[in-house]
């Protein structure tokens, strides 16, 4: 994530408020994705809008780990999560620009979020080539951009992205003031023995 383009903390604060709850749900947009036990990412976390919330749905037995490149943010999500007694199912990392720092996650993630966060990525061809190998086969990506920032002529560009990295749409959402794509890492077919 290019640091000319990412959110303020400023802005990271309005974004976290409870207000935004009104209009944009945590539980309605990912509880269909979501199950207990599962291993989640949140890439652009911020201060854990959508990170709290995913951590109540995952439950005890499952993990979120949670990427942002700004280390005020992470400090402020891990805070909240600690208050929340969340903290022991979150697990934070502060990313940088060329590298999302998740070499040691590969095929551990059943579902992935990237929230506001692929116009502010300089790369999205690396952005979702490195999403693509957290995720076991199966495993799904959701993207929301707001629509006030990206065109959908960007957004079919996003896509394509995706597509090339490896993803697979799955379909399109409506989402107020969001435009947003639930995608899948495609299993691969099981190679039968040649005679």
């Amino acid at each position: 994530m290019s640091e000319q383009h990412v959110c303020p903390v400023w802005v990271g604060h309005l974004l976290s408020s409870p207000l935004r709850k009104l209009f944009e749900n945590p539980f309605k947009i990912l509880s269909p994705y979501i199950k207990e036990g599962m291993t989640v990412i949140d890439a652009g976390c911020a201060m854990g809008f959508f990170s709290l919330p995913m951590a109540l749905m995952v439950g005890p037995n499952g993990k979120v780990i949670c990427i942002d490149m700004q280390e005020k943010m992470i400090s402020k999500l891990y805070r909240k999560a600690k208050k929340k007694n969340l903290n022991d199912r979150i697990e934070v990392r502060v990313c940088r620009q060329d590298s999302l720092r998740t070499d040691n996650l590969d095929g551990v993630a059943d579902f992935v979020l990237a929230s506001a966060v692929v116009h502010e990525v300089p790369d999205s061809s690396s952005f979702f080539t490195q999403l693509f190998s957290t995720l076991k086969e199966g495993g799904a990506l959701l993207v929301i951009e707001p629509s006030h920032h990206v065109s959908s002529e960007d957004f079919s560009n996003t896509i394509k992205t995706a597509s090339n990295a490896g993803f697979t749409l799955v379909n399109e959402l409506k989402l107020r003031r969001r435009i947003a794509a639930l995608l899948e890492k495609p299993a691969q077919p099981e190679m039968k023995p040649s005679l």
